[in-house]
């Protein structure tokens, strides 16, 4: 059936909690106002107070709250109202939640997710736009997923949930309202496995998130100039189907990486090492990467747009590759 993004996602927290009596949900808003982006609908109606926790704003707080929730046997998601928002509670996610299963040689396991919109929203200004994966997917010990479809958001939130170690998941904001197929039947994806959202035999596109929508609409435009394009979508990044990556750079021959991320540090520099590392024999040009620019976000709209990849970054970068230019 076709469905949103934020539906399945809906439809995956309810079908986990029907199905976990230890899982529950605790965030800023989620109850009552049943989510700041209504993710959380008829939930508290449905689970109660008790699994459906309205937290005050310390995100801090209730992460470390729910850290050691976790460690005793619940299985807490966390939900940020913007993973901008994760940042005051950056020493919890990094030093207790990455690090207790190691550092307690086992003894605790930490089955919990951290979940929310990720990146750029519209116009909501330097301090609600940034994209974490990066930062995030530095970690030991957590896992990063970022699903572009409607599809992937339910399946991979349903594995997360049943992880026990902890999971970052990050949600494309600009996404929310995207509809895609999502079978009514049970279905999980395994972190670490991606795929391609479009075959092409001329050059790779990696993408995640909602860079992938725009390296799709580019891989149509260059199609009309007779160049095809083969998309792949890691859907994580932390573990990174490097397999996929690198057979379709062995297929194509070129490769050009696409993050809404800024350049410096960004996780786009990881995969370039890894492809050329694992790719130099086949590579026919240098790895490419478009990112969004080396600036903070600006609140004015046609700046907001013109800071962040879009289809015509793509295709420059693309021809850049095939030394069109």
């Amino acid at each position: 059936m076709a469905e949103t993004y934020i539906d399945a996602i809906r439809r995956a927290l309810f079908e986990e909690m029907e199905r976990d009596p230890l899982v529950y949900l605790v965030g800023e808003e989620v109850g009552h106002y049943q989510g700041a982006y209504k993710v959380s609908e008829g939930m508290l109606e449905r689970f109660g107070e008790k699994r459906v926790i309205d937290a005050p704003i310390t995100e801090s707080g209730f992460t470390g709250i729910s850290i050691g929730a976790a460690m005793v046997g619940l299985r807490p998601i966390v939900e940020y109202m913007t993973w901008n928002f994760s940042a005051v509670a950056f020493d919890q996610i990094l030093n207790n939640a990455a690090k207790v299963r190691q550092m307690s040689g086992g003894q605790f396991t930490c089955p919990i997710v951290f979940r929310g919109p990720n990146g750029a929203a519209r116009q909501t200004g330097a301090q609600h736009s940034q994209c974490y994966a990066s930062w995030y997917a530095h970690v030991p010990g957590l896992s990063v997923v970022l699903p572009s479809t409607a599809y992937d958001a339910k399946g991979l939130l349903k594995t997360a949930i049943r992880d026990d170690n902890p999971v970052i998941f990050m949600e494309g904001e600009t996404l929310y309202g995207l509809t895609g197929e999502v079978p009514d039947d049970e279905y999980t994806i395994p972190l670490g496995q991606g795929r391609i959202a479009r075959e092409g035999k001329d050059i790779t596109l990696v993408a995640w998130s909602r860079m992938v929508h725009v390296c799709t609409d580019a891989a149509k435009v260059l199609a009309e100039r007779g160049i095809e394009a083969e998309v792949v979508d890691p859907r994580t990044l932390r573990p990174l189907d490097t397999a996929i990556i690198v057979d379709s750079v062995r297929k194509t021959g070129r490769c050009v990486i696409v993050e809404v991320g800024w350049p410096q540090a960004g996780f786009g520099g990881e995969i370039a090492y890894q492809v050329q590392r694992q790719c130099l024999d086949a590579l026919d040009a240098p790895v490419e990467r478009v990112c969004s620019d080396d600036v903070p976000m600006p609140y004015a709209k046609n700046l907001e747009d013109e800071v962040q990849p879009q289809v015509k970054d793509v295709v420059a970068a693309v021809r850049r590759a095939l030394y069109l230019d």
